[in-house]
């Protein structure tokens, strides 16, 4: 017998597009076995928690902030894909520079959903964070056909009532997954004297206007400020860069860990 982290390991690996050869090689564990699994889905199997909007009187989830944090993740580096059965995939794929992020994402994953379990996913220097539910498309209803910034994203009520009840949980999930802290630097003429000199900065970078107007909401829910840079004439990222905002972000975000 397996244990269902294996299971689903393997399952995953097989959903990225790898044959069952060569899952089985890596991994020990039998073809036979695997297409079993893709067969019965007996990794996914569950006495397990219903889900909070399914049914005649929809709730929020059971752990708001941590689902506004997910949320955040999920709108800058997420996915939702149908394996089988109507079963959906959520990965949320992350650079491996950050340990202490991809943690907190699959501490919020467990959070969310604790009935499931979560594995990662190794990728060329990233890791692709994944949980199997029914229901992800419930919690998630902005997933949809092709790349978000091709079509609209909208919060639906619910989720809206969570944002502005999270706001920084919501922007925390944002900057981990498309934004960062840098230390930018310039000259000035002191005294007759160039002198170099640095500050840090904010920025959350994502092709779609929808998106970043949900960020730009948060930050003004918390009274933070923002600019909006364009490239090639066309609005890209979002710039936090005065100390007194930058000293806000930094209480409540702070550098990537």
């Amino acid at each position: 017998m397996y244990d269902i982290g294996t299971r689903e390991r393997a399952l995953a690996q097989v959903a990225r597009g790898r044959s069952l050869n060569s899952v089985s090689k890596e991994t020990g564990v039998s073809r036979a076995a695997i297409r079993s699994w893709q067969v019965r889905l007996e990794p996914r199997k569950r006495s397990g928690l219903p889900c909070p909007r399914c049914g005649d009187r929809p709730e929020p989830p059971s752990d708001p902030a941590s689902y506004a944090y997910l949320l955040g993740l999920y709108l800058g580096d997420g996915c939702i894909s149908t394996h089988r059965r109507g079963v959906h995939v959520l990965r949320i794929t992350l650079d491996n520079a950050w340990p202490g992020i991809i943690g907190a994402c699959e501490a919020a994953m467990r959070a969310v959903r604790p009935d499931n379990s979560v594995c990662r996913v190794g990728k060329p220097g990233c890791v692709a964070v994944t949980m199997y539910s029914k229901h992800w498309v419930c919690l998630f209803p902005q997933h949809g056909p092709g790349v978000k910034h091709l079509r609209e994203i909208a919060l639906a009520p619910w989720q809206r009532e969570i944002v502005d009840a999270h706001p920084w949980e919501f922007v925390r999930g944002l900057i981990h997954s498309d934004g960062c802290r840098i230390t930018n630097w310039t000259t000035r003429t002191a005294g007759g004297e160039r002198k170099r000199y640095e500050y840090p900065r904010y920025f959350f970078t994502n092709r779609s206007d929808d998106i970043r107007g949900l960020f730009t909401d948060a930050l003004a829910k918390v009274g933070v400020g923002w600019t909006v840079l364009a490239r090639g004439g066309s609005p890209l990222s979002v710039s936090v860069a005065r100390k007194a905002d930058v000293a806000l972000m930094d209480a409540h975000i702070g550098p990537k860990y």
